[in-house]
């Protein structure tokens, strides 16, 4: 049998939000196989996909039927861009609260905040929704294949105005970003390795009719190029198997993870070596998550992490059995826009920020008011579950429920002045430092 601890630090990590039953049943396993099984589920997922776009107002036209059309049809096809922007985000915060394969959709989120693609720019749905599919497909193995994907992902291309690179004109956003925030990390490569890079990278753009990324052969650039102290007639899949193969790569990945799952301090060298070794030569990435969530440094790491709004308002949902539609999901998406994070519009290239970012007066403000509003849609069954027995009693009811292993003496004192009324207990707790952090 798992430490029920441990196995609890594990599913708050991993998931978005474990219920009491769910770290019951884990904490009755043996812990290596509760990680085998989270990373590696058996299984159809049985959550509701995300919807299909079958028509895209801004990417779905031709350039030429775009300018011909009057000023009320674009007005109706950027409302129309919107609305299935919404949609799409909300039907993936109500798949993140109602996974059964709770890590794969967490792995999704990380991936998305990673690769950080914003629909501020792209403004299409359906082009999210299959960057969001990618994630989901690609996102656990080889990571030299995911790569290979992900330069030719229509999102990010166009997010990365890969659209204007040319022979004549190479432009070198996307050929930056993939070294310095996506593979390698800042000061593992040079000035003109980027030149290099974007020029490998040339020919790629969007076919707006299609919303789908396409090579053109007369924009590639012709010739030979030295990117990372290798020279060759680069394109863009020689370009991301230079990458994955340098000694930077395995080491960054590593810390990226370390920094979502693991802790906001430094990971050790001992710990990063062995993510390293298991990572290995097939750049396998459920292998090096393994590695870990196995390792006794995250064992010793809970506490240490502040959670990101979205996963503090789902997970709130999720442990409390409040359904993810209707008022509720509004109210919870509000709540993560006045923290300051939407899913599908992260603030720029580098992703959300992490840690104390996250604890601002303002940010505190919008918890409470999302907090209140989870409260009041609470089910009969919570109700009821919290509204029996003593205020220790009910205060520990909440504890499990929530996946708090121990109230600080400030927080139970503060618990128990309000238990004969649980929407305000629930409000509480959801604004606890105890369970802001994981």
């Amino acid at each position: 049998m798992a430490d029920r601890k441990l196995v609890a630090h594990l599913l708050r990590r991993a998931t978005f939000g474990p219920t009491a039953a769910e770290v019951d049943a884990a904490a009755a396993r043996d812990y290596r196989d509760v990680v085998a099984d989270l990373i590696r589920p058996g299984g159809p997922e049985k959550a509701a996909p995300l919807p299909v776009f079958a028509d895209d107002p801004l990417f779905g036209r031709t350039e030429k039927a775009a300018k011909e059309a009057t000023r009320e049809q674009r007005a109706q096809a950027r409302q129309l861009a919107r609305d299935q922007l919404t949609t799409l985000t909300q039907a993936w915060v109500g798949r993140m609260a109602t996974a059964d394969h709770g890590f794969a959709e967490k792995l999704v989120f990380f991936w998305h905040g990673h690769w950080a693609t914003s629909a501020q720019k792209v403004q299409s749905a359906r082009l999210m929704r299959t960057q969001l599919e990618t994630f989901r497909s690609l996102g656990s193995g080889d990571f030299g294949v995911f790569a290979r994907a992900m330069v030719r992902d229509a999102a990010l291309v166009y997010w990365l105005d890969g659209q204007r690179n040319t022979a004549k004109a190479p432009n070198e956003n996307l050929a930056r970003e993939l070294m310095e925030l996506f593979t390698l990390g800042v000061g593992a490569y040079t000035e003109d390795d980027v030149k290099a890079s974007a020029k490998a990278l040339t020919g790629w753009s969007l076919d707006r009719a299609t919303g789908a990324a396409v090579f053109t052969p007369r924009r590639h650039a012709q010739g030979s190029t030295t990117i990372l102290g290798q020279t060759s007639a680069h394109d863009a899949d020689s370009f991301v198997r230079l990458l994955v193969e340098q000694r930077a790569h395995p080491e960054f990945l590593a810390a990226r993870f370390w920094r979502r799952f693991g802790s906001g301090e430094p990971l050790s060298s001992s710990t990063r070596d062995s993510l390293v070794t298991a990572y290995g030569s097939g750049h396998d990435v459920s292998a090096l998550l393994t590695a870990l969530f196995t390792a006794d440094a995250f064992g010793s790491a809970a506490g240490q992490l502040v959670k990101q709004p979205v996963e503090w308002a789902v997970g709130a949902l999720r442990q409390l059995g409040v359904p993810a539609k209707g008022k509720a999901l509004t109210s919870a998406l509000n709540a993560t826009r006045g923290m300051g994070q939407v899913p599908l519009r992260p603030p720029s290239v580098g992703g959300w920020p992490a840690g104390t970012a996250w604890l601002t007066t303002s940010s505190l403000q919008a918890r409470m008011r999302g907090a209140a509003a989870i409260a009041s849609a609470l089910p009969e069954s919570t109700v009821s579950a919290l509204g029996s027995g003593s205020a220790a009693t009910k205060i520990e009811t909440l504890g499990r429920l929530l996946a708090v292993d121990a109230w600080t003496d400030r927080t139970h004192k503060a618990l128990t002045e309000a238990a004969k009324k649980p929407q305000r207990l629930v409000t509480l707790a959801l604004i606890s430092p105890e369970y802001a952090v994981s």
